[in-house]
């Protein structure tokens, strides 16, 4: 596809970018309201079977996942016409689902601005390494990769370290906002908490609430790795990389059940949102269904992208995913003998 047809297609997406009050405002409504019915009904459960309060908790995760991808929406400005209707909401629903809004907003702006740039790579982003970079690496280097790309750890434990870690420090070169709204939330975080612990119990809070924020925490993360992580996914150097190319080519279109789609807000179709993150989640698949051109991005489906998992390593020469077992096969077979060099991406 040309540049100039590029230019075309983010062109024929604009009149998407249009946030509607009435549609944000439906959305708030059958999402807030059937959470905290579901939250409450996961405690009254406690009394008659845990099986029982565990399954309303893990459906209670999917409206979480649905409440942040409001947040996102926030986020991008998008979701309200007004930037103060998008702050305060960003905020409440950070504290529903534990990140930091203006810090996030930050780091997701970033995201999009050098998503599938090789020379980009560090902030907002899973961790990629090349091939090359990978077979310069150090000792220590490989073993930190390999224990940060194993599903265990970026599925199992990445949820904990987000929300109690990451989510929870401002970073060094944060601006007053931004460290203002992170102890803003921090704050509210704790009172909600404690509010409830007083309310409660401890107990019935873990029982509740651990399994919300697991499950949430973890089709997230899901989420946001399997949409950038598909074997011929586009990734240049900063010479050659072109934004609406690395939206269109670099990001998928993950085609999920009707009742699936609706719970994470159309965020399937992530190739129509990183071409125009001004489209509101609830416009993406218009957007998609108006644009021929969109539909010809690439389609993952729930069986296809698990083999996602398998992908840890970006083939430069070959423009795609390998896993460490094919980098292994090839060293064996060949010989690889690369040049030492500085690798080009820096983890923050």
């Amino acid at each position: 596809m040309s540049k100039q047809k590029l230019a075309q297609l983010k062109k024929a997406v604009a009149p998407f970018e249009k946030s509607d009050n009435k549609s944000s405002v439906k959305q708030m409504i059958n999402t807030f309201i059937p959470f905290f019915i579901l939250w409450f009904l996961a405690y009254q459960s406690l009394s008659i079977s845990y099986v029982l309060t565990f399954a309303l908790a893990v459906v209670a995760a999917g409206f979480v996942v649905r409440i942040f991808i409001i947040f996102h929406d926030c986020c991008h400005q998008s979701f309200f016409k007004s930037k103060k209707a998008n702050a305060i909401l960003g905020t409440i629903t950070g504290v529903i689902t534990m990140f930091p809004y203006e810090k996030w907003k930050r780091e997701h702006s970033i995201h999009h601005a050098t998503s599938s740039n090789l020379d980009k790579r560090g902030t907002g982003d899973v961790w990629i390494m090349t091939v090359q970079e990978y077979v310069n690496a150090s000792f220590k280097e490989k073993i930190l990769y390999r224990l940060y790309r194993n599903p265990i750890v970026m599925f199992g434990l990445g949820p904990l370290y987000l929300f109690l870690i990451t989510n929870r420090l401002n970073r060094k070169d944060a601006r007053r906002k931004e460290r203002l709204n992170m102890y803003l939330i921090n704050f509210l975080i704790v009172a909600v908490y404690a509010i409830l612990t007083m309310t409660i119990g401890w107990k019935a809070l873990l029982l509740i609430q651990a399994p919300i924020s697991f499950v949430a925490g973890s089709l997230g993360i899901w989420l946001f790795y399997v949409q950038h992580q598909f074997e011929d996914s586009y990734f240049e150097d900063e010479t050659e990389w072109d934004y609406v190319k690395a939206a269109v080519d670099g990001s998928s279109y993950y085609k999920l059940p009707k009742v699936l789609q609706w719970v994470t807000g159309n965020i399937g179709y992530h190739h129509v949102h990183h071409l125009s993150p001004r489209v509101p989640n609830y416009n993406l698949e218009k957007a998609h269904d108006s644009t021929p051109p969109l539909q010809q991005a690439t389609t993952i489906t729930i069986g296809s992208s698990l083999q996602s998992i398998h992908f840890r390593l970006y083939d430069e020469k070959q423009k795609t995913f390998i896993s460490f077992k094919e980098v292994k096969r090839r060293q064996a077979k060949y010989g690889m003998k690369l040049e030492k060099q500085e690798p080009n991406f820096q983890v923050k």
